[in-house]
């Protein structure tokens, strides 16, 4: 991978996690809330469902832009991402008033689970923890 390729690969990497991350600090901050809402959507055990989404946010983002263990934290956001999608956004269940929303939630979620899989399959390139460990 050349410089621009690293250099594009860590931009997208601080892209990606700008969902993650801010997403992660507004569960946290707001976790009764965040644990009515996992309730309201039928998720078992709301609170420790709460919890791991927090720490998976959070962690991979953070994972995410320092380049560690890029290529398993990609893939395992992949599968946060595929999970909350369809538990999150089911645009199948919805209301019809609540489905087209649901509908763009979900879908942009699957082009995120498709720069995910890029970016597992790419590495993080030179300008990350992995590039300087050769990982």
């Amino acid at each position: 991978m050349n410089a621009l390729q690293s250099t594009t690969n860590l931009i997208g990497r601080i892209l990606i996690a700008a969902l993650f991350l801010p997403a992660g600090i507004a569960k946290l901050t707001a976790f009764d809330g965040s644990v009515n809402y996992f309730a309201s959507i039928g998720i078992a055990m709301p609170a420790i469902a709460v919890v791991a989404t927090i720490i998976v946010e959070v962690l991979g983002s953070l994972l995410l832009i320092i380049g560690y263990k890029t290529r398993i934290v990609a893939i395992g956001l992949a599968i946060f991402t595929l999970i909350a999608s369809v538990t999150g956004h089911a645009y199948w269940l919805a209301p019809a008033e609540q489905a087209y929303v649901a509908q763009l939630l979900f879908y942009k979620n699957i082009a995120i689970i498709g720069g995910l899989i890029i970016l597992a399959t790419s590495g993080a390139g030179s300008i990350s923890i992995d590039g300087k460990t050769k990982a």
